[in-house]
């Protein structure tokens, strides 16, 4: 699975972040990517749609949901609700993770 979460989630990190980001979502662009506060990748999953994640159990052990915090995201970011009821981070519907394997800012 890891190929095509990759693949798919480096695509979209390189070209779809909006400069105001890091203002509204705790989000922010680095070296051409999406990375959350701490400077860690964020990635989507091409399995989800429809405003729901996918990525449940082992996958969210794996691929850690971005939370969404308190704030209110501005569009294109959003929230989804998980299974468990818990608020995650969403860029035009897509929920968003980080990789459990990356280990520093920068890793992809």
């Amino acid at each position: 699975m890891k190929t095509a979460f990759l693949a798919s989630a480096c695509l979209f990190a390189l070209l779809a972040v909006p400069a105001h980001a890091a203002d509204t979502v705790s989000l922010s662009k680095s070296d051409g990517m999406l990375v959350d506060a701490k400077g860690m990748t964020v990635y989507i999953y091409d399995k989800d749609s429809g405003g729901k994640s996918a990525c449940t159990g082992r996958c969210a052990e794996n691929w850690p949901p971005v939370p969404a915090g308190s704030a209110t995201p501005q569009a294109p970011y959003s929230t989804v609700t998980r299974e468990d009821g818990s608020k995650q981070l969403a860029y035009k519907g897509k929920p968003l993770y980080t990789f459990l394997k990356d280990k520093k800012p920068g890793d992809k």
